[in-house]
């Protein structure tokens, strides 16, 4: 396996920021705006977001955690074992501005899933999706509105975003299987 590094520590964190800005921007009023990680890399990148904007902005944006084990389609064939991990979201979606973070986009099955999700906790007046990468190959008519790197993959190449919490690091690779013969 051939492993290149696309994003370092650095870059995560001014994205990071980036993003922070851009989330609150169109809003007249940015209390509106709640944030939901989706489990697992998304609920670190969502939790540092939440950080950023309090340290800028002074006031934290109601978060919520994700998992969208159970609403996936293909939950019966491809999990076995599903490991299921915590929802919670401790506010009224009702009306509420919700951006949905994750750490790669790829086909939009899982960005589909937390949508139906998310309809079973409330109704929002508007749902918007954040994702560190976008590797293309969708199966469904998803986009992301708020992006950290397009980057265009080969379908047996494997993006993995790292974070400090649970890698040790803060940074993203693309993963490049050898073909040997």
């Amino acid at each position: 396996m051939n492993t290149i590094k696309i994003m370092s520590a650095e870059e995560l964190n001014r994205t990071f920021l980036r993003f922070a800005h851009q989330f609150l921007e169109p809003h007249d009023d940015p209390q509106q705006v709640a944030i939901i990680g989706m489990q697992t890399r998304g609920v670190h990148i969502g939790r540092r977001i939440v950080d950023i904007i309090e340290q800028e902005y002074g006031f934290k944006p109601d978060f919520g955690v994700l998992d969208v084990t159970f609403y996936r389609d293909d939950f019966r064939s491809r999990l076995k074992m599903p490991e299921v991990k915590v929802t919670e979201i401790p506010f009224d979606l009702y009306d509420r501005d919700v951006i949905l973070i994750d750490d790669v986009l790829y086909t939009g099955r899982t960005v589909r899933s937390a949508m139906d999700a998310l309809m079973d906790y409330g109704r929002p007046h508007s749902i918007k999706f954040c994702c560190m990468i976008d590797r293309g190959h969708r199966e469904l008519p998803i986009c992301a509105d708020y992006v950290g790197m397009k980057l265009p993959t080969h379908v047996q190449e494997e993006v993995r975003v790292k974070v400090q919490e649970l890698d040790g690091e803060d940074a993203v690779y693309v993963v490049k299987n050898s073909e040997e013969e």
